[in-house]
């Protein structure tokens, strides 16, 4: 096992396992958790030994969402909000976007950028609550499975903020749009079995076997052809921005790539030796 301050590592049978510890916060994203699971995420892509990612938090949370201590050196001044409020929200959107700076490579949404980004399998094994970008760093995930006792949250309302971790843009996606305001307009806490409903996690297991379940399906999918992993999140990725058709040239052209792989050569020949195929990930 491999220790940092907020997070600890391991690897089994090619699936690495990040666990956010930060029990004060209840493993909340600060600044140095941020950077240790972001450096760490890098070296999980460029080390081929690790196929698989499984990302979970210690007991009894899975994230708690953004570090609250780190909010007060955030806060702008009253006097210069007051200069703006004569315009209405979108206006002063508008206005700002044309402003902006370079995001930090260690903030909040860049981490659950990171996360979406990962060319490899992620799993969120949700063994508690998620909430706010907590809830946005598993929806970066390719897969999230629940304990019973999990609870999600887009609690940023609560906090008069808006969800600055890419969840306006996952949430529709997967459940929606009425739905997706329905949360975030309330910021209203939903069970687990709520967010199956709903589609936003794919399994719920008993809180003592969730871990290992997700454990056992990471160790499953790191026994597979990487390199057809990798491509297929590609093309759902790409999906998401293109037409139909436009989607198949570029599944044709990820298709001929495949079958020069040793990995698809290796499964025809396991198909005509009525045997399991060895993936090695060539």
């Amino acid at each position: 096992m491999s220790d940092h301050e907020y997070i600890h590592t391991k690897v089994k049978s090619g699936v690495l396992i990040i666990t956010l510890d930060d029990s004060a916060t209840r493993n909340a994203l600060g600044t140095e958790m941020c950077k240790q699971l972001v450096d760490r995420l890098d070296s999980f892509e460029e080390t081929s030994e690790e196929r698989v990612l499984v990302i979970t938090g210690t007991e009894p949370s899975f994230c708690s969402g953004a570090n609250v201590g780190n909010f007060r050196q955030r806060i702008i001044d009253k006097e210069s909000l007051s200069s703006q409020s004569g315009s209405l929200p979108w206006g002063v959107m508008d206005a700002k976007l044309g402003q902006r700076n370079q995001a930090s490579r260690y903030d909040v949404p860049q981490v659950v950028l990171r996360m979406f980004n990962l060319q490899k399998p992620s799993i969120a094994a949700i063994n508690g609550h998620a909430i706010g970008a907590g809830m946005g760093l598993a929806l970066a995930c390719d897969i999230r499975i629940a304990s019973e006792k999990s609870e999600f949250s887009e609690a940023f309302v609560s906090r008069g903020l808006i969800p600055a971790d890419g969840s306006c843009w996952q949430l529709p996606r997967l459940i929606g749009s009425s739905n997706t305001f329905l949360l975030q307009y309330t910021g209203d806490r939903i069970s687990a079995a709520e967010a199956h409903s709903m589609g936003i996690v794919s399994k719920i297991y008993d809180d003592q076997e969730m871990m290992d379940k997700s454990i056992d399906l990471a160790c499953r999918i790191a026994q597979g052809p990487s390199q057809s992993h990798s491509i297929t999140k590609y093309l759902i990725q790409q999906g998401m921005h293109s037409n139909f058709s436009d989607h198949l040239d570029v599944a044709r052209i990820a298709q001929d790539h495949m079958r020069q792989t040793e990995d698809h050569k290796e499964a025809v020949q396991a198909f005509l030796e009525k045997r399991k195929p060895i993936f090695k990930n060539q």
